[in-house]
């Protein structure tokens, strides 16, 4: 499987579909991945996350996107999302079990964590990445000071409030990603609305 490294090397945002339903997943997901964003979240608290997931997967398979599930919080997740085809974990809190389920079941993991010591369990644990979350409880100064100590190349994507305008800051404070819910995507949004939303997100990502 390709690793998280080339995903965001080729986009570094992340899609985060929270709200979205299976019927129209794909034509969301198609409209993203032509605008350049390749990674594509569905939160478990979606209505039928598990299906958008499986449709998705089969879409683009795994060489045009990397699809997987956030807010993932238990074990047995962990396996049914690897079922229906996701190859990505996310989750909104620090568990190291968690990040060992699905390293287990070939998944990449990117556990969210808000303090150093979190993020340190989490790469001792065999984290891919690690997710700053909440992105609005920290700031690009307290991305700069974690990058300092944890290892060196360490994958940090801010989550929680990143738009647009906020991009800049954050990458240049050392965000190798970042996780996008409502600017991107809101529950019954078009695909065009989201398109739009991208290209504009796209901008300012080669703005920053």
């Amino acid at each position: 499987m390709r690793p998280l490294g080339d995903w965001l090397a080729r986009c570094p945002l992340v899609a985060i579909l929270r709200g979205i339903r299976p019927e129209e997943a794909v034509a969301v997901g198609e409209a993203l991945v032509a605008e350049g964003l390749v990674l594509l979240e569905v939160p478990l608290n979606s209505p039928e996350p598990l299906e958008s997931i499986r449709r998705l997967a089969a879409r683009f398979g795994e060489a045009e996107a990397l699809v997987g599930a956030g807010t993932v919080t238990r074990a047995e997740e962990v396996a049914a999302v690897a079922r229906a085809g996701g190859r990505l974990m996310v989750t909104p809190h620090a568990d190291p079990a968690l990040v060992r389920a699905a390293k287990a079941a070939g998944l990449i993991a990117v556990p969210g964590f808000l303090t150093p010591g979190e993020a340190f369990a989490q790469l001792h644990a065999g984290a891919d990445a690690l997710k700053l979350f909440p992105a609005e409880a920290a700031s690009p100064a307290v991305l700069r000071a974690l990058l300092a100590v944890l290892p060196k190349g360490t994958p940090v994507l801010p989550v929680g409030g990143i738009g647009a305008e906020s991009l800049a800051a954050w990458r240049a404070a050392g965000a190798a990603g970042f996780g996008i819910g409502s600017a991107l995507y809101r529950p019954g949004d078009p695909p065009a609305r989201v398109a739009e939303r991208a290209r504009i997100l796209r901008a300012a990502l080669g703005s920053a």
